[in-house]
């Protein structure tokens, strides 16, 4: 198989072009938590949006933890990618593959610490820690094939097969909906029902794309991945030095998310929902943009390897600004839609209340969270995830303290406030950082 040779003008057009396939597939992901949001909404009582939004948030802090196994594939293989070293590419799946399988039993084994933690943690009714129980219990079976699926799309994008990737991604999101929807709607299962999707849709996708995968590395890189000299000491410490660096910053940023629950359920179970309701609108945006950090992590971890210094460059300079231009855009449809969004989402109309006076955080966010979704992107294909995991430990460190007061005083405008000023902060942080990279040309 031969490698792309890019050319040293990494173009915005080159850049968008890549990206439109990782569009649609991460509009499916947030669309299954709009959809799961939206079916929970409607059926007339808090306490089953409050459960799924606590449950998912858990659940999500744990599953994002460990994005590592996406993210260090990313770069490795993008690195390899371009050195052309396709044994080794094909050794690293194997080794995240075996790695994913370990920590996927241990958490399945610490399912009754995990649900011991939300009654401890959250202040919620008996009803409603009910339902997240059943949540957990059910999630937490579907933990071994959500892993693989990170493995697989962090390798399809690792070697710039950006349409395989998000088609991976759109299978899982469509089975998710499509399950999800009949066991709600069709056989009234509530919250069992919206989990029983996702594990059922998580290990179809995964079996499925494991094949395709085995498949397309024999053809196309014209290898058999064996077992021969999988275990090699030096190789696994390299992989887990990164995939440490990744996990310890993964695990902070998604405690991050987990601990605007934590102050929205002080403040409510009805706040508690509306932020549930209003995240999904910045997970949106996150997605959306996040397929510009997406489609330049391959190309980064590609300049890295030729060590291109004037490739990288233009690839920063211009994938930054494609995410901020479009980023503007994503506002200006929010400041149109919001109110017609939010009636679809919650027919509550406590929850629509609350909602609309909150609308100016969901537009502004967008234009200032571009840059960290990008920067992260950057440092992924970099391998440089040491400055990765320090700045995100600074950063959240900041906004719990920042949260705290200002929750306490302005209420749910001032955890809101917070989180654009973490956002603001991880960018700051990453920008410092971005110096170490150009060092390794």
């Amino acid at each position: 198989m031969i490698t792309k040779n890019y050319s040293s003008n990494i173009s915005k057009k080159k850049i968008f072009l890549l990206s439109i396939p990782i569009f649609f597939s991460n509009l499916a992901i947030p669309l299954v938590g709009i959809i799961d949001t939206g079916l929970m909404g409607n059926l007339g009582q808090s306490k089953f949006l409050a459960a799924t939004s606590i449950a998912t948030s858990l659940m999500t802090m744990i599953i994002w933890s460990f994005g590592f196994l996406r993210m260090g594939t990313v770069g490795i293989v993008a690195q390899l990618y371009g050195k052309s070293d396709y044994r080794e590419i094909a050794k690293t799946l194997q080794r995240n593959f075996l790695i994913a399988i370990v920590i996927a039993i241990c958490i399945i084994l610490l399912k009754p610490a995990i649900i011991g933690l939300t009654k401890n943690f959250f202040s919620t009714s008996t009803e409603t820690q009910e339902l997240i129980k059943t949540y957990i219990s059910v999630r937490v079976l579907s933990i071994p094939a959500e892993f693989i699926i990170y493995i697989l799309v962090g390798f399809f994008l690792g070697i710039q097969k950006t349409k395989i990737s998000s088609l991976l991604i759109i299978v899982l999101s469509a089975l998710n909906i499509v399950l999800s929807s009949f066991f709600v709607l069709s056989l009234n299962l509530n919250v069992f029902g919206v989990v029983l999707g996702t594990l059922i849709a998580s290990y179809i996708t995964a079996i499925i794309f494991s094949l395709f995968t085995y498949r397309f590395i024999v053809t196309k890189f014209q290898i058999v991945p064996t077992f021969h000299r999988l275990m090699v000491l030096s190789k696994l410490l390299k992989l887990l030095t990164i995939n440490f660096d990744i996990f310890i910053r993964t695990v902070v940023l998604t405690f991050s998310f987990l601990w605007i629950t934590y102050l929205g359920s002080k403040l409510g179970e009805d706040y508690l929902a509306v932020n549930t309701i209003l995240m999904q609108f910045i997970i949106l945006a996150a997605f959306f943009l996040d397929a510009y950090a997406f489609s330049t992590e391959g190309i980064v971890g590609f300049t890295v390897g030729k060590r291109n210094k004037k490739s990288f460059s233009l690839v920063v300079k211009n994938s930054i600004q494609l995410s901020f231009f479009t980023a503007l855009i994503i506002s200006l449809f929010y400041l149109i839609f919001f109110k017609q969004i939010i009636n679809i989402i919650t027919d509550i109309d406590i929850l629509r209340f609350i909602s609309y006076k909150h609308a100016l955080w969901i537009i502004i966010i967008p234009p200032i969270a571009s840059f960290c979704y990008q920067l992260d992107g950057i440092f992924i294909g970099a391998s440089q995830t040491r400055d990765m995991r320090n700045g995100m430990m600074f950063s959240v460190a900041c906004f719990i303290v920042i949260s705290i007061y200002l929750t306490k005083y302005f209420g749910n405008h001032g955890l809101w406030f917070s989180l654009l000023l973490f956002l603001a902060l991880r960018s700051f942080t990453l920008k410092y950082f971005l110096n170490n990279i150009i060092k390794k040309f």
